[in-house]
This record gives C-alpha cells, structure tokens and sequence, in this order.
C-alpha cells in the first residue's frame, strides 16, 4: 500500500506543485492586505495542489510513449508498470472533480473555475497541442503556470484586478528562462524523442538569447507590484531588485557559454529561488510589523527632508 501510495503521489509531480502553490499563497496575502481568511486560504492550497495534480497525472498519462524512451522518466509509474493508464485517469479525473467541488462550495466559484482553466491549458494546449509540435511550447503553454495567482487572487476577493494580471504576467515571463534552462540540460533527450524544444530546434546560442531577453524583461515587470499597483512596498522592491540583478548576473554567464550545462542547471536551480523569495518578499512587504517599520521609516525621511 505504502509503494501504492509513493507511485500516486510521483504522478502529481510534487516539487512542481510546491511552486503553484507558492505564488497562489503570495497572491492571496496580498489581495487579502496580509490578512487572509485561514479557511480560503488553506483551502485554496489544498484545492490548487488537488488540481495541479490532476493536470500532472493527465500529462503523465499522456507522455507515457515517450517516457518509456527517456531513460530519466522510464521508472516512473505508469511506464514502469506499476499504474495502469486506467487507473491514473481515475485518479486525474478524482482530484479535479474534488477541486472543483470544494473550491466552489467553500470559497467561491471563480477561483474554482480558474483552477479548472488551469488544467485545461496545461492539458489541452500545452500537452496535447504544443509540446511535440512547437519550440515555444513552454512560452504558450506556460500559461497554465501563471494562472495560481490568479485564483489565489480571486479566492480572496472574488474577482481579477489589474494587480492580478500582474502577477499572473510575472509567473508567465519567468517561466521560459525556468524551462529552457532545463531544456539545455536535457537537450540530447528531448532531440531523442522528438520533442521540438528550443535548443532542439533552434539550437543553444538561440535559446540563451531567449533567456536572457525574457530575464531583461522579467525585472521590470515584477516592479509593477510596487508602481503602479502599489500593493507591495520599499521592501519587495528592493528584494525584487536584487533577486533580479542576481537572476540577470546568471542568465549573462549563460549566454557568454550557451554550450556550458553546468552554467544552464546554475540558471534553472536559482530560476526555483527567485520565485520562491520574491513570493516570500510579497509576503513580509505585508505583514504588519514591516509595514509599520515601513512606514516610520517613510516619516523620518519626510520630517528629514522637512
């Protein structure tokens, strides 16, 4: 029952939904003025991980051809044999279901249906469209990415504000340099089973100057928190500022050695902490005692300046 259990929970792809669950969480603080309901907020991190989920299961069963090629997905469990495509569709279909039900019942039903929107560009447009027919398959399909936020968003205040879609454009930007980082490293496998990812197609050098464009683009952008939507303040810039500085510093190594994999995994594994603490640094620009601090700060510099 136990391996039972493991093979279940490796369909879900975990580590990926600790990271959708990690901009939904720094969404709803800041719609809620970091002061969120305890019960929409755990249960939208509940219903978000069902979801995702369900999207990870499906797209296991989907690529399970190629999977039994890969010799880095080969063990996993539906081409290892130990799910049966069956019995993982049962599965996919039992979490989305339940997200639905529950989100919409004890939250509300327009964050309900965005994580089932959710599913539906992972699966849909990613997966089964673009994936094996396009090299900006990440770039389109990473959509399904950005859309957490904005149910965390409209979990809390029923509804998807222009603040909203800017968190749902960071994620969006962020997530090509996240993913063709990893394509490099895993080109040869990718070019082995016909998946047509950028540096499959295109080739290294390309793929870096798409990086390092998408990156330039991704600093300012993740400052439209600050201005003109003003729901963050001096603290997350400056985290922003920095984590982006650090980000950019990485990108421009890899594009100096598009070929270098270790430089490409450097730029995937940092691309993980970026958005973990530039979620962090949402939350802690709204909580109270650093908004107090903030604003003492605010009226020093006033009466210094007089």
């Amino acid at each position: 029952m136990g391996e039972r259990l493991r093979d279940y929970w490796q369909l879900t792809k975990p580590r990926i939904i600790f990271l959708l669950l990690v901009t939904t969480a720094g969404a709803m603080w800041l719609a809620a003025g970091g002061k969120p309901d305890v019960g929409v907020f755990l249960t939208t991190l509940v219903t978000g991980a069902m979801a995702a989920g369900a999207a990870n299961t499906i797209n296991c069963l989907y690529d399970r051809d190629i999977d039994q090629v890969m010799a880095r997905t080969q063990n996993r469990p539906i081409p290892a044999g130990r799910i049966t495509p069956f019995q993982a569709l049962a599965f996919a279909l039992t979490l989305a279901v339940g997200a639905l039900l529950l989100q919409g019942w004890r939250v509300n039903w327009t964050s309900a249906w965005l994580e089932w929107a959710g599913i539906a560009v992972y699966v849909l447009v990613y997966t089964h469209w673009l994936k094996r027919s396009s090299p900006q398959n990440i770039v389109i399909g990473g959509a399904a990415g950005a859309i957490p936020p904005l149910v965390g968003w409209a979990a809390v205040t029923g509804e998807l504000s222009p603040c909203a879609w800017i968190l749902f454009a960071i994620i969006f930007i962020w997530t090509p340099p996240h993913f063709w980082a990893l394509a490099l490293m895993l080109r040869d496998d990718y070019a082995q089973v016909g998946v047509p990812m950028l540096p499959v197609v295109a080739g290294a050098e390309c793929t870096a100057q798409q990086i390092l464009v998408y990156t330039l683009l991704l600093v300012p952008t993740s400052l439209l928190l600050v201005y003109p939507c003003g729901v963050v303040g001096g603290l997350y810039a400056l985290m922003a500022l920095i984590l982006g500085g650090l980000f950019l510093y990485k990108v421009l190594r890899l594009f100096d050695q598009p070929q270098d994999t270790q430089r490409a995994r450097g730029v995937f594994k940092y691309s993980i902490v970026y958005l973990l603490l530039l979620s962090v640094g949402m939350g802690l620009d709204r909580w109270s005692p650093v908004q107090n601090w903030q604003q003492w700060l605010v009226q020093k510099a006033q009466a210094f300046w007089g």
